[in-house]
């Protein structure tokens, strides 16, 4: 072997090599897609009800105290799992008024305790936003949060 490095040797070893790690980025990149569609998609498809709660969601800003999936302020509780939690996932009616007198309850005013603020959502927005936490629970979340309490 040559102790000095031709143009064309350094040429071909840089063309090589980027072909190399191109074809092995493409490569990663349609097993990730694949694995994607293939594996972590929700159980139940969007509907209009679902997308309707997502922007109530967003919104009031629910994320800026409330995590879903771990994602968002530690403030309040994790609501990606609270319909699991409340015992209602399959049942739309019960997570309706679950939720609708749970938020009708607040603020409680319990010494100590935090305080959730009075929104004043209509039966239609609060249906919505119980479906699309229904949709955010059958997501299939690789069991992460890692504790049911978020």
């Amino acid at each position: 072997m040559r102790e000095v490095m031709t143009k064309s040797m350094a040429r071909n070893i840089f063309y090589g090599g980027s072909i190399f790690f191109i074809l092995i980025f493409l490569g990663l990149s349609i097993h990730s897609h694949l694995y994607i569609v293939g594996t972590s998609t929700a159980a139940t498809p969007l509907t209009d009800s679902v997308t309707r709660g997502k922007r109530i969601w967003e919104e009031h800003a629910c994320i800026n105290c409330h995590t879903l999936h771990g994602e968002g302020a530690y403030f309040a509780p994790e609501v990606g799992n609270v319909m699991t939690r409340w015992g209602v996932i399959d049942k739309p009616d019960d997570a309706f008024q679950t939720l609708k007198g749970w938020m009708e309850a607040q603020p409680t005013r319990i010494a100590g305790r935090r305080q959730m603020p009075r929104f004043h959502l209509t039966d239609n927005e609060i249906r919505d936003l119980a479906n699309f936490l229904i949709w955010a629970d059958k997501t299939d979340t690789k069991n992460w949060p890692p504790k049911d309490s978020g």
